[in-house]
Parts: structure tokens; C-alpha cells; sequence
């Protein structure tokens, strides 16, 4: 990325903290003035100029790391869906809609479905929250998309592999967690993970677990055994004994059910894991299964680490609420592939200054019908980039003038108000 190039893009992200419909057009129109070049040229920054979201992304991911210790990185991945109008915009299809759908019914809508390859951090103005931070994303394109744009089909678990490739190959020397509900649990994503990464992921109640393939007698004919004794599967392993454990996950107490063993799954014959069943013995959830390929674990980890998950689901929620995920109207190839991991990115961004500067003067807002609040939200953080920006500018704009300090002050108090 070039220094006018750069520049650009600090002018549009300037004016998506502040506009009220998140598309570069109306970016341009909450930065006023400091927009001084023709607006094409802003659209040309995603349309056409020559930048790396895949860069950006990874620089994005060397700011979080500092704040992650030297012990193992988690990462989350998940896809989401953007929904969108119009049939000539790039890579836009029919996708499952979770918000609309229910345990009965799958109903599918019509947008751009991204997988999102995020780091989870727990930072010490909120140690009660873990965050996920995206840094990484693909748009999964479905196979009547690519017949008619043309391209290679590819799954969403092939481009998963590919995101988490692609971030364990810039940090070699760093080990990786990667957690993901099942569809990313497959075959597909155990048998190509890197060396320097682990995967905890969903399992079937009725999985086939095998214990390891006995070694080869001498003058044994025949190929070699790929699987040894069949072992009951996460049903069974739950109707035996099993220990009774007291779990705080998901922001709740519950009383389960677990048990616990290491196995080889029928698809991954040559990779052992830890596989943990589990029952719920309140609220009334059905029994579950999980897996993780870090064998040093216990069931109660395991279980602890896929809760982590949901911090993904909280990132896609809070970054199409407040930053306009969904709302970007470009609808060329690359306008489409930069637009909206430009705004995930950014909700990255605005976290990491939060937990860099921003906490720092931070009050809960006084609420008559809230009094209890003690952490701060996604929009309070955004609230306070809003505020300490317009602060910084007013004061920068009225200079050293005497007399003017105070009723600025004033003014900005209102206005903090106003964010």
C-alpha cells in the first residue's frame, strides 16, 4: 500500500466511525471536509488499487499478538451471512439464514456468506470477556455462484484451512488453537492442519472411535491395519460411568455428565484425540459430543475452550450493528472482497485502541434504570474513539486562544453526550 493510498483509506475509516449508513459515499459526507479529493478516488481505493486485505489483515494480527503472551493463540472460525439486494453483484447467492430459521425449518436468504478466521483475547479492562478479533476473512461462494461468475468451487472448510494456513505460516514460530463448531471440525480441516496447530471442534453422538491400529506382526501378510478395536462411540461413552462436574461457561453454572477418552475418529485413522461427551443434567439441552486434538487436555478444558467460540458470534453481531457489515454497495470482484472485511478489520481496531487508550478515561454511562454496569460495551468503546476524536480535532481547530477554552469544554461535553 502506497502513502496516498494509505492516506485514503485513514479518510474513509475516519468517516465510517461516524456515518450513520456505512458505504464510502456517505464515509465521504461524516468527514466533511477532510475528504479534499475527488470521491472516484475513493472508490477506487477498493475498486482498483493495488493493496492486500489478506497484508492488512495479518498487520492487524501482529498488533493483537503483544497482547496474547507467549503461551498458545486461539483462534476462532465461523462463517457468516451478509445479506444483500441486486443479482449483478459479485459472488452473491442463496445461503442459510440463521436468524430466520429455526431447529425445524431451514430458511435461506439472499447476500454474500464470509468465513472469518479471528484471534480471541482476553484484555484487562474486561478480564471477564474473552474478544474475537477478526483478522482474516474469504467469501464462500456456492456452487451455482461460481457456474455462473465462473472460478473453482471451493467449500467453506477449504477456505477455512486456507485462512488458518495462511496465519500459522507468518507466525511459524507461535502454536495456534483453532475452535469451530462442526462444520469445520471435518476431515476436510483435521487432515491438513499445520504442524504448529491444534483443533477443538463438535462431534457426532454416534462418531466411530477406534483405538490405535495394532503394529504389524512379523511375516504378517497383507496391507497394514489403518484402525484397531472399535470403541463405543459419545452415546455409549455416556450411558456408562461418568463423572459429575459443577461447569462455569457461557456466563452460567451448570451440573453435567462428562466422560472422557482418547480415540482415533474412523475418517483420521493416524491422528489420535481427546473426545469429551457431555450431559447436561439442567436446563434441558440434549447430550453433546466434542473433540480436540491436544491430547494433554482435560474434558473440563476442552469443554472451557469451544465456549470461547461464542466470542466470534458476539464480533459478527456487534460489527453489523455498529460498523455496517452488511451494508457496503460495492459490486465489483475486488469492490466486494475489500469493502466488508475492511469494516471487520476495523471493529478489530477500535478494540485494540480501547484496550490501548481508550479505557484509560473510561466512566460507565449513568443510567437510572442501569446502575450496576461496570464493563464497558462495543458501543461504549466506539462511543469513546467518537468522542476523543471530535475532542482532539475542536481543541486542534480553536488553537491556544484564551478565553474560547472553556465553552469548548462545555460544548464537548454535550457532544460527548451525543455519541
Amino acid at each position: 500500500m502506497t502513502v496516498p493510498t494509505f492516506l485514503n483509506f485513514v479518510t474513509v475509516l475516519t468517516g465510517w466511525l461516524f456515518a450513520q449508513r456505512h458505504t464510502v459515499t456517505a464515509s465521504l459526507v461524516a468527514v466533511g471536509r477532510g475528504a479534499t479529493k475527488h470521491h472516484s478516488v475513493y472508490h477506487r481505493l477498493f475498486a482498483s488499487a493495488q493493496w492486500s486485505v489478506d497484508e492488512l489483515g495479518l498487520a492487524v494480527a501482529a498488533l493483537i499478538l503483544p497482547w496474547l503472551g507467549a503461551g498458545t493463540i486461539f483462534v476462532a472460525v465461523d462463517d457468516t451471512l451478509a445479506r444483500k439486494r441486486g443479482k449483478k453483484i459479485f459472488g452473491v447467492g442463496m445461503h442459510h439464514d440463521p436468524l430466520i430459521s429455526t431447529r425445524k425449518t431451514a430458511l435461506m436468504n439472499w447476500g454474500h456468506s464470509w468465513v472469518v478466521l479471528g484471534l480471541i483475547v482476553r484484555f484487562p479492562f474486561h478480564p471477564h470477556r474473552c474478544f474475537c478479533l477478526p483478522v482474516l476473512l474469504r467469501l464462500y461462494r456456492s456452487q451455482q455462484t461460481v457456474h455462473r461468475e465462473g472460478g473453482a468451487y471451493r467449500t467453506r472448510p477449504e477456505l477455512a484451512v486456507e485462512l488458518v494456513q495462511m496465519l500459522c505460516a507468518r507466525f511459524g514460530q507461535r502454536h495456534f488453537h483453532v475452535i469451530g463448531d462442526g462444520a469445520y471440525g471435518g476431515q476436510n480441516v483435521l487432515k491438513q492442519l499445520p504442524a504448529n496447530c491444534d483443533l477443538t471442534s463438535r462431534l457426532l453422538l454416534e462418531a466411530r472411535l477406534y483405538e490405535a491400529a495394532p503394529p504389524r506382526r512379523r511375516g504378517q501378510s497383507g496391507r497394514p491395519r489403518k484402525r484397531g478395536k472399535r470403541l463405543p462411540p459419545p452415546r455409549q461413552m455416556l450411558a456408562q460411568r461418568a463423572q459429575r462436574v459443577s461447569l462455569a461457561i457461557y456466563g452460567r453454572h451448570d451440573r453435567v455428565r462428562l466422560a472422557d477418552l482418547m480415540a482415533y475418529l474412523h475418517a483420521v485413522p493416524q491422528r489420535a484425540v481427546r473426545v469429551v461427551a457431555v450431559e447436561p443434567l439442567s436446563g434441558g439441552r440434549t447430550a453433546q459430543a466434542f473433540y480436540s486434538t491436544c491430547l494433554s487436555a482435560t474434558a473440563v478444558e476442552i469443554l472451557s475452550w469451544y465456549a470461547m467460540r461464542w466470542s466470534i458470534e458476539q464480533a459478527f453481531q456487534e460489527s453489523k450493528t455498529y460498523l455496517g457489515f452488511e451494508q457496503p454497495q460495492g459490486w465489483t470482484r475486488r469492490a466486494v472482497q475489500r469493502t466488508a472485511p475492511t469494516a471487520m478489520l476495523l471493529y478489530s481496531l477500535v478494540i485494540l485502541w480501547f484496550a490501548g487508550w481508550g479505557h484509560q478515561g473510561w466512566q460507565a454511562p449513568r443510567r437510572s434504570w442501569y446502575r450496576c454496569k461496570r464493563w464497558p460495551s462495543f458501543a461504549d468503546m466506539l462511543a469513546a474513539l467518537r468522542w476523543q476524536s471530535v475532542r482532539a480535532e475542536v481543541l486542534h481547530r480553536a488553537g491556544p486562544t484564551k478565553g474560547v477554552q472553556k465553552p469548548l469544554l462545555n460544548l464537548l461535553k454535550t457532544l460527548k453526550c451525543a455519541a
